[in-house]
């Protein structure tokens, strides 16, 4: 049996789709040992009871293990997915509220910003104890990261431990392709894509059919939107962005700081609080359902790109799947151990990153600020170095278009002191 062990689950809907995708997957029946572990009794129990209603319905005669020990857990994995969320909706409403107190408005605040700084705080030790623990009691494993912030995490494993076959997996470019593909009126088997950059920051580099662009299709298309921002990203940059709206809207220094500009773009602030809201109403919902006896399997959808890559390398069937995984050349003109977003061949022999070659610069340009505030936020966890905290946000597009200087340290140092043990001990001190 082929042992798949997921950490962290506290988003029950990834574990979900997920496990819905290999479950109903023929070749597989029986030959799945799936391991869940979380350090909250109670989303752990849950987990438990949801995997196997869902193995139940679609007979795939899975060995289901609930495991409060991670290290016992790891212990012969072949795949770990890990869906990291430290501190949960308490720490998220912190990396809004603290910063609307001081005038600094976000959208997600997941991935640069604030409020992606201080989740990648909450997050980096866990991903590099997690790449230690796996490179001493699976080294041939994949960790398959669904977690936020991806280049920050993806960059830590990297720098911080000797484990090297880390994966991350976003939905955003499938999204994207499936989208741009609606808007020009083409199936999206009759289009040839290639996206890179970084997670949540990817442009689409080739969109064609026939042979021919058909960002003209997509310009006739967009002619009348002024309403998005990702399509004003577009228009001035030249390619399509991967990222929602309201992803983008906060890595840029153009927009969160302007109401009018938000207004005109149809910017819901705070937009992450909302969405953290419906994933709690989803996990009571499932907890009902559970109770009620009532089908929870996932049968058709497009399938998660975590699920996706976990069945190229389970079956033998090749696929194509966007991963962030460290650069080493994958993108000329981006750092070296930067964790960037590619295309990647899977298999049964592993994971396969295309060589993408040179971003246009203008996407490089925006990459790299990017970037500044990724390293940053892993050099403060790295080293212990509270002054890189201050750096990274002092350097983040939107944070330094809306505040100075003192107001971004006195920030900073609140929300450090509201976020206590959950960050490590030297960006406390």
């Amino acid at each position: 049996m082929r042992r798949i062990v997921f950490v962290g689950l506290g988003d029950v809907e990834v574990v979900r789709r997920v496990l819905s995708d290999l479950l109903l997957a023929p070749e597989l029946r029986g030959e799945l040992e799936i391991v869940l572990h979380d350090a909250d009794p109670g989303l752990l129990a849950t987990a438990e009871a949801l995997v196997k209603s869902l193995d139940a319905e679609a007979d795939g005669r899975a060995s289901i293990v609930a495991a409060p020990d991670r290290r016992r857990a790891l212990d012969g994995a072949a795949f770990v997915v890990a869906n990291v969320d430290v501190g949960g909706f308490e720490a998220t409403l912190k990396d809004f509220e603290i910063p609307h107190r001081y005038g600094l408005r976000q959208t997600i605040g997941d991935t640069i910003g604030v409020g992606g700084i201080f989740r990648g705080l909450r997050s980096i030790p866990v991903f590099v104890e997690l790449g230690r623990e796996m490179a001493r009691r699976c080294p041939e494993a994949w960790l398959l990261s669904v977690s936020d912030p991806m280049a920050m995490t993806g960059l830590a494993v990297q720098l911080g431990t000797d484990f090297t076959r880390f994966a991350g997996s976003c939905h955003a470019v499938c999204d994207t392709h499936i989208y741009l593909a609606d808007l020009v009126g083409r199936e999206l088997e009759e289009v040839a894509f290639r996206t890179a950059g970084l997670n949540h920051q990817s442009f689409v580099l080739r969109f064609e059919a026939g042979g021919r662009s058909l960002y003209p299709d997509l310009d006739e298309a967009l002619a009348g939107d002024d309403e998005h921002v990702r399509v004003e990203i577009y228009r001035r940059f030249g390619y399509f962005p991967t990222q929602s709206s309201e992803h983008a809207a906060e890595y840029f220094p153009w927009f969160m700081r302007h109401q009018g500009e938000t207004s005109r773009l149809n910017v819901q602030a705070e937009e992450y609080l909302r969405r953290s809201g419906q994933s709690l109403h989803r996990y009571e919902e499932t907890r009902r359902a559970l109770s009620a006896g009532r089908s929870l399997l996932v049968r058709w959808q497009h399938q998660e790109p975590a699920s996706v890559a976990l069945l190229a390398m389970l079956t033998g069937r090749p696929k194509e799947v966007y991963v962030n995984v460290a650069n080493d050349g994958l993108i000329a003109n981006l750092p070296r151990e930067a964790c960037v977003e590619v295309p990647a061949r899977v298999d049964a022999s592993g994971i396969h990153p295309e060589r993408v070659g040179e971003l246009p610069i203008q996407l490089v340009a925006l990459n790299r600020t990017f970037l500044n505030v990724v390293e940053l936020t892993v050099r403060a966890v790295l080293a212990g170095e509270r002054r890189h905290v201050l750096h990274a946000a002092m350097v983040d597009p939107n944070t330094a278009a809306t505040l100075p200087l003192p107001a971004i340290e006195a920030m900073c140092g609140e929300l450090i002191a509201a976020h206590g043990d959950l960050l490590p001990e030297g960006i406390r001190r």
